[in-house]
């Protein structure tokens, strides 16, 4: 199947509506919750983005195969339709200008946040993998 196939083509494009969907749903949840002093949402998404994606590379890593299908649905659409980095340039462009050392901390915040679930979930994936994979 070539990367440009209708059939992955219409995957990619229905996991990133559901994804942006979700995406926008949480920001709208957290801003409730948390209020807006601080960007919530996109933090969140980012986090939890950078967890599921270190899961499933730990799978792959492993030997779980996953489809060309899955990967466009849920990879690269999903996920990347959830997880908003250009969102989170421009919430730390905004608070830097408010505040440098706000920017700074958020920025800070977001990377260590989203790093660390990665590293904690893809090691899960991977070792998870192994047993599935035998």
């Amino acid at each position: 199947m070539t990367p440009f196939a209708p059939s992955l083509l219409a995957l990619v494009a229905l996991g990133g509506a559901a994804g942006s969907l979700l995406r926008y749903a949480a920001g709208i949840w957290f801003a409730r919750w948390f209020g807006v002093f601080l960007p919530w949402g996109t933090l969140a998404v980012n986090v939890a983005g950078s967890a599921v994606i270190g899961l499933l590379g730990g799978l792959m890593l492993a030997g779980v195969h996953l489809s060309p299908e899955s990967r466009a649905l849920v990879i690269t659409g999903l996920l990347g339709g959830f997880t908003t980095f250009s969102a989170f340039s421009l919430d730390v462009g905004t608070l830097a200008l408010r505040s440098p050392a706000l920017g700074a901390g958020y920025l800070a915040l977001t990377l260590a946040g989203g790093l660390g679930a990665f590293a904690m979930t893809f090691g899960l994936g991977h070792a998870l993998g192994r047993a599935l994979a035998g």
